[in-house]
């Protein structure tokens, strides 16, 4: 296991600044998610980590040592691709034991390492096939498999599961978890999906353009967001946000100087004395919940998640109330603002 730490990393490409003096703390065994929509600087702050990209400033620490001049070769760290990377001309057993032969290990230990990483990870069956003859789940094993042996201080994957369909990436994220728990290994996963963020961190870092916007575990992310960027990207679906300006006088007690609230679809219930009406423009009629879709004022969306069935249709008008314990209160600036107690 392996400590991490990243004091003021900043990584330009040109005149583009891509990472804007980022700053984390990654204890033993913790399993660190970042997120953020495409573009944010996600999968280049983990390729500084693993040595693949300098930074153009700050430091890296691994275990509490300064890597910035160690190569990515000799910095403890693993990493799993997106694209699985595996030779395909190879056997599965050829390709988990690859890298160990070019370390000069004797075949005993290479025989040990790999049967120990298939057991670990159901390939006993299948060290003999070809990448091709395999699923993509069973590829993706495959290049995990290839990590473990290495034996890292720390694993970095790079949206491992994205190029899987949402079944499979549903049973991965569980297999990952389970993996990591067997292990209790240090590792930061790098996701655009927050579904994926929420059930598998035991932090997660929310990254915008650069900047680290939220550090945190899953829910208090969900229930407590610093500002408004934060609150609409975590959650699915995601967080409803109303100006000031469409509330009746008297609706909600709010803090002074909010601009806008937010209230998750979860949250919203449908009460003839609501001071808020919705115009129903999508039902989804899901059965164990129904989705509810429709505009509050002339252009502002607004959704409600309900338990169970419902009566309501497309072209309904819908009352609903704003339960103040479940209101999130924003500035102009979109930073959160505290309740008065």
């Amino acid at each position: 296991m392996a400590t991490l730490e990243l004091l003021g990393i900043v990584k330009t490409f040109g005149a583009t600044t891509v990472l804007h003096g980022v700053d984390l703390s990654v204890g033993e065994g913790e399993f660190v998610v970042f997120v953020g929509p495409s573009g944010c600087g996600k999968s280049t702050l983990l390729r500084v980590v693993a040595g693949l990209e300098q930074p153009d400033a700050g430091e890296v620490r691994i275990n509490g040592r300064t890597v910035n001049a160690v190569s990515a070769a000799h910095r403890g760290c693993a990493m799993v691709f997106q694209s699985y990377a595996l030779y395909p001309h190879m056997s599965v057993y050829d390709n988990m034991a690859f890298g160990l032969e070019n370390l000069g290990l004797a075949r005993a230990q290479i025989d040990s390492k790999v049967s120990a990483a298939a057991t670990l990870l159901r390939l006993d069956a299948l060290l003999q096939r070809k990448p091709t003859q395999l699923s993509g789940g069973q590829r993706q094993r495959v290049a995990i498999g290839r990590a473990i042996v290495r034996e890292p201080e720390l694993f970095l994957f790079d949206e491992p599961l994205s190029n899987l369909d949402a079944e499979l990436r549903v049973s991965m994220r569980a297999e990952l978890r389970d993996l990591h728990a067997r292990l209790k290994a240090t590792m930061v996963y790098v996701t655009h999906d927050q579904v994926e963020a929420m059930t598998m961190a035991d932090r997660i870092v929310v990254l915008r353009d650069g900047r680290v916007e939220q550090i945190g575990a899953p829910l208090e992310l969900y229930n407590r967001p610093a500002n408004r960027f934060v609150a609409g990207f975590i959650g699915s679906p995601q967080m409803n946000f109303l100006p000031v300006a469409l509330l009746p006088p008297g609706a909600a007690e709010l803090p002074q100087g909010t601009h806008s609230i937010g209230l998750r679809p979860e949250h919203a219930r449908a009460d003839r004395e609501g001071p808020i009406a919705l115009r129903l423009t999508h039902v989804e009629q899901l059965g164990a919940t129904s989705l509810l879709r429709g505009m509050v004022g002339d252009a502002t969306p607004f959704e409600m998640v309900c338990t169970g069935q419902t009566a309501a249709v497309r072209g309904d008008t819908l009352r609903v109330t704003l339960a103040r314990e479940h209101l999130h209160c924003f500035g102009p600036d979109g930073q959160r603002l505290q309740h008065a107690p």
